[in-house]
This record gives C-alpha cells, structure tokens and sequence, in this order.
C-alpha cells in the first residue's frame, strides 16, 4: 500500500471511528483527531525525505498506487506525487494537525465539528494526491462539503449565515463550472480515461482541436479561479474566513484554495496549450485585480480576520501571475507560493482564532501593545505579518521572487504592477496592523488577552513557523524537486498543435 493511500485513509478512518464514540467523550474525541492527523503528517514528512530514493512510476510519479474502480469509463483509484503536488501534501498534513490542535476553541458539539474536520482533511490530502481527473475532483467535494457546515454552525459574527450561503453559492458554480471542463476534456480527448497520466500521453500524440482548447480552457480557468478566489470572484473569500473558525479558515484559506491552482498547474497546461497560450494573457490581467485590488481594500479594514482575508486573496494573484508566465521560474514560483501560502494563512488564521476565543472581537481599534502583554503570541503574529510582507527568509519571498523574474521578459509591466503591489501596499496593511495590534498603549476598555502557555498551545503555531521558514531558508528542498515536473508541464504548454489553426502565441509562452 502506497503511503500516500496510508495518509488518506487515516484520518477518514478515524471521522468513522468518532461517530461511534460517546459524545460525552471529548477528550477521547479530540485525542483520536490529533492521532490521526499526527500520524498523518509524520508520514508525509517521511514521504518528502524518501522522495529522491523513491522509484518513479508511471509519468514520473512516485509512491504511486492504482486500482481500477469503473473500467468502463476509465476510473481508477491512482494516487502519487511528484515535484508540484509533493509539497501540497507535506504542508496539507502538517496544517490539518495544527488545525486538530486549535480546534480546542470548539465548546459545543465537538463530536460533529471533530468528524467534519477529519473528513475534511481526507479530502484535502485525497485530491492533492489523485491522479485520476474523477477522484481528484471528488476528493476535493469531500472536503468543500464540511466548509458549509463548519461556518454555518460554529462560524463567529453576525454575519455568519450570509457568509455561509456566499461561499457556498460561489464555491458549489466554481465547481461546477470545473467539472464541466473536465467533462468536456474527458469526452473531447477521446482516450476514454481520467487517468491524468494517460491522458498527457494521449493528448502528446492525438492534441485536442484548437477550437476545443479554446472553450474548454476558460472553463477550467474560471471554475478553478472562482475556487482560489481570482478577482474579481472573490468576494466570498474574506468575508468567509472572517466568519469560519479558526481551524476551518487554517484548512481552506492555507490548504483546499490551493486545489484550482493545482488544477490548473497539473491539467489545463499540459492538456490544453492552445487554450493556455489564448488565455492566460486575461489571466495576467485579471491577477492584477487580486494583488492591488484586495491589497487596497486591505489597507482600509478594521478587523484582523478581514485584514488577513484581503491579504490571503492578495497573495494568490503571485501564483496566478507566475503560471500565466508560462515560464520555468514562473510556474516553479507558483509551485512554492502555493505551499508558503499555506503555512502562512494557517499560521496567521490560528492567532486571529486565539485572540478571538479569548477576547471575543478582532476589531483592531481595540488592543494595543500585546507584544508587551502576550509576548509569544504578539511574536508569532509579528513574524506572521512581515511574512505577509514578503520579507526575505520565508518562503513566501522565494516564491514571489520567483514568479516576478519568470514573468520579467514576457510580462514586464504586469511585474512592476506587482512589485509595486507587494513593496508597497502589502506593506502599508501588514505594518497597519503590527502598529495597532503589537505596539502603542492599551485603550481602557481594551479586552483582556492572556499570552499562549504550554508546549502543547504552543506546538501548532511552532509548527507552521517552522514550515514557513524551511522553504525561506532552503527553498530548494521544494525546487529542486519540481524542476523535472514544471519542465515537462511548461514543455507540453509550449508545444503548438498540428491540428487545426493555431492561435498566435503571445511572448507569455516562451520558455526561458
């Protein structure tokens, strides 16, 4: 059994274990939770550490596992990694079992919120890992379900009905939008398989017509972008985060967002280069949106979860940049921002969530000096912030930096944009923050917040920092390993279809 399946399995075997322990039971609950996911992780560490030694498989993957499922439609159970979805996996486990530790904010229905929150992470841990289109998707609807449930039940704020029925009408079109895609790719393809690899074979040798590519293409790029929160459909995504709880915001924000820029790294570019090379420039385009746009709506915000919301959807326009570079550091750029991204989000969300349990608001007006007064937690959020900042020696630098030279020749005014984005008005609300959460006196009414205590309160936050600050200080432990696979990806993106006419490449599709 591959160990990629172990990390499926384990924490949806342990949801079904949770539903037939007494509810009385918490801390028997929350015991099997932080098990499982701890287990989990520790496996996806070691299958980073034995990645190199590992044979590769079919396409180049490793610890692959496949077991046909409907062979009449092409369906089979395959799993495996390789350079792009390797540090998704390693980083999805390690924010799930974070995300297990903070949850002890959780005081009604911890039965229901334990479960959701495992099956949630089966799905995270079972999309980044499938390499069949069918379960690569399902995966990922088993874990958006929770989601739903998670804010519209235990979510925080007056607003947290509207926020749930938002993200859930936004994310379930997204969805769908996707899944028509990848029907139409299935059936315009004509190799009768989702095997994804199979089907990058296939398409090498038998390309899909232009006039496909051109409507397929789109349909993947807005369905996926709805999913990571591409301007200008993103709305849902800050005002979600600021309702979910904590763990719930640490998973989707830092984990699950990432399965449209994966889908659009693994699938629409190899697949589908016509539509790529025809699209991507409206991508470039609409990236701009998320960096300046939701950086300046950043900049006005008075409430921390909101604040780190705007940021989290600024971010990903980076990702979205580097890929419609089209580029070997561009892509490769996105690649370690999409991994960076989480730690970062997850970290960030878990400190909003520990301050919000204890002092029951996030409006920034309120505090003042907790550097002083809780010194752990008023660090943790000032290194989360700089992060936010792209100071170099995490790995969000790395990544941003990547993606603004692979995008330099083709897209020069589009990184001077993002430059200007990320020096400046990043800069501005990350700083805005640390002045009036960390620094200046308390107001008098300012609600009492005590300092982070224990190894075991402590040991989340530590977790992602360390996450955070391995890929800034040695990125290439991520780079090295995803040079082969972005290659080949930016390789079959490039290529120009024999059959039918070709549309004009634009520069974004040079590779350099």
């Amino acid at each position: 059994m591959s160990p990629l399946t172990q990390i499926i399995l384990l924490p949806l075997l342990a949801a079904i274990a949770v539903l037939f322990i007494p509810r009385g039971r918490v801390a028997l609950i929350r015991g099997l939770a932080l098990a499982a996911t701890a287990a989990a992780a520790l496996l996806a560490v070691n299958v980073l550490l034995g990645y190199d030694a590992a044979p590769a498989g079919p396409g180049g993957y490793r610890f692959t596992q496949q077991a046909p499922w409907v062979a009449s439609l092409g369906i089979s159970y395959f799993v495996g990694v390789d350079g792009i979805n390797l540090g998704l996996v390693v980083m999805g486990a390690l924010v799930a079992f974070a995300a297990a530790c903070v949850a002890r904010e959780i005081t009604t229905r911890q039965k229901e919120f334990y479960f959701l929150l495992l099956v949630m992470t089966g799905g995270i841990l079972g999309a980044f890992s499938s390499l069949d289109l069918f379960f690569f998707y399902a995966f990922h609807e088993l874990a958006l379900v929770p989601t739903f449930i998670m804010i519209g039940v235990w979510g925080r704020g007056d607003g947290r009905g509207y926020a749930a029925y938002q993200i859930t009408i936004y994310l379930t079109v997204g969805a769908l939008v996707a899944l028509l895609g990848l029907l139409a790719l299935y059936f315009q393809s004509g190799a009768e398989t989702f095997d994804l690899v199979a089907l990058r074979a296939h398409v090498a040798v038998n390309p899909l017509p232009a006039a496909a590519q051109h409507v397929i293409f789109p349909l993947l790029l807005f369905g996926f972008g709805i999913l990571v929160s591409l301007w200008p459909f993103h709305t849902w995504a800050p005002a979600g985060y600021a309702a979910a709880p904590a763990a719930t915001a640490m998973l989707h924000a830092g984990v699950l967002k990432k399965f449209g820029l994966y889908g659009l790294i693994a699938v629409a570019l190899p697949l589908l280069p016509e539509g790529a090379r025809a699209w991507l420039p409206v991508l470039a385009w609409l990236c701009l949106g998320n960096i300046l746009w939701c950086g300046l709506v950043a900049v006005r915000q008075q409430d921390l979860n909101l604040l780190i919301g705007n940021s989290s959807v600024a971010h990903v326009g980076f990702a979205f940049l580097g890929i419609a570079s089209l580029t070997l550091l561009g892509v490769t750029g996105a690649v370690i921002v999409m991994v960076a991204h989480g730690f970062l989000a997850a970290l960030s969300f878990a400190l909003s969530g520990a301050l919000r349990t204890q002092a029951g608001t996030l409006g920034l007006a309120r505090f003042g000096g907790l550097l002083a007064r809780a010194p752990f937690w008023g660090a943790m959020l000032l290194v989360a912030l700089l992060a936010g900042c792209g100071v170099p020696g995490f790995g969000g630098f790395v990544g941003e930096l990547l993606t603004l030279f692979g995008a330099w020749r083709s897209l020069p005014w589009f990184v001077v944009a993002a430059t200007w984005g990320a020096l400046i008005i990043a800069a501005v609300y990350m700083l805005r923050g640390v002045r009036l959460l960390l620094h200046g006196p308390a107001p008098a009414d300012a609600p009492p917040f005590a300092d982070l205590r224990g190894p075991g309160v402590k040991a989340p936050f530590l977790v992602l920092l360390f996450g955070l600050l391995s890929l800034g200080l040695w990125p290439r432990v991520l780079s090295d390993r995803a040079a082969a696979s972005v290659a080949a990806i930016v390789a079959a993106a490039t290529q120009t279809a024999p059959t039918g006419p070709a549309a004009p490449a634009p520069a974004a599709a040079s590779l350099r």
